[in-house]
């Protein structure tokens, strides 16, 4: 804020921007989520507002139901244990937030992560909601039965939801886990195999050098004995000397070609 006590452009940028951080999981906020969190809270609202005026509520109460439905249902990502708490609690004396607390319940088996503070989030959302109703439809003669039918409604209309989702979730988590071990051992099969491979084609190498290289190696001493043969013509004598230096020749790129495929093996398997 500046000296003067008026907030200044950029200062409300750059608070809108950090409460937007604050309220927006990183990465997880796309268009399309957006789009559907504004259309969800459009319609929590004007189902707010509609109970809300069903219930004899009119005037600004209304605009204020409809108001805090939909930032609470903005802020469920976000406080998911807060706002069922503070809507469950609040429901009995605002009517309207009826329509939410079922949103609320669902929502909250899913982002309540541990599962000792959903306990003891839906726990207190119940002992607030029972209590409330209780106390705005006081009758000491009918107390049992009212406590009875508040049990119900929060049972069906939060619990029950939040327990369905929260197992549809935790469904989804275990399969997708099961998916990437799948994949993983894919992986690890493929790279066997691949392995094994290599490793076959190292021996059929191997033994072509071992087969080769001897008989190279035979060609290059006979010819080597014929180049000195004293009978042999200069013309011959040249002959046998090409051969000689082709069958040496080859020999010694047979052990580069074998060595590099050994190599390669090598920095495959590392």
């Amino acid at each position: 804020m500046s000296k003067s006590g008026s907030w200044t452009a950029r200062e409300i940028r750059a608070t809108a921007a950090a409460w937007w951080r604050w309220f927006a999981v990183p990465g997880q906020w796309s268009r399309r989520r957006i789009t559907g969190e504004v259309a969800l809270a459009v319609v929590v609202a004007l189902l707010a507002a509609g109970t809300e005026e069903l219930l004899g509520g009119e005037g600004w109460r209304l605009a204020a139901v409809a108001a805090g439905a939909a930032v609470l249902s903005l802020l469920r990502r976000r406080l998911p244990a807060s706002v069922l708490v503070l809507t469950a609690g609040l429901t009995p004396f605002v009517p309207g937030l009826g329509p939410l607390l079922i949103v609320l319940g669902w929502s909250s088996g899913r982002y309540i992560a541990a599962a000792g503070q959903a306990l003891a989030a839906f726990i207190a959302a119940f002992v607030l909601n029972v209590g409330g109703t209780l106390l705005e439809t006081w009758d000491r003669q009918r107390l049992l039965t009212v406590a009875f039918m508040a049990t119900l409604y929060y049972l069906g209309t939060t619990l029950a939801p939040g327990l369905a989702h929260r197992y549809w979730t935790q469904r989804r988590t275990l399969l997708h886990a099961l998916q990437e071990r799948n994949a993983q051992l894919l992986r690890e099969r493929n790279m066997v195999v691949w392995h094994a491979r290599l490793r076959e084609r190292q021996r059929i190498a191997q033994d072509m050098h071992d087969s080769l290289g001897h008989q190279l190696a035979l060609i290059a001493v006979h010819t080597g004995a014929l180049e000195v043969d004293r009978e042999l013509g200069d013309r011959q004598r040249e002959v046998v000397g090409v051969l000689r230096n082709a069958s040496v020749t080859a020999m010694h790129e047979l052990r580069e070609v074998v060595g590099m495929t050994g190599s390669s093996r090598s920095s495959a398997v590392s």
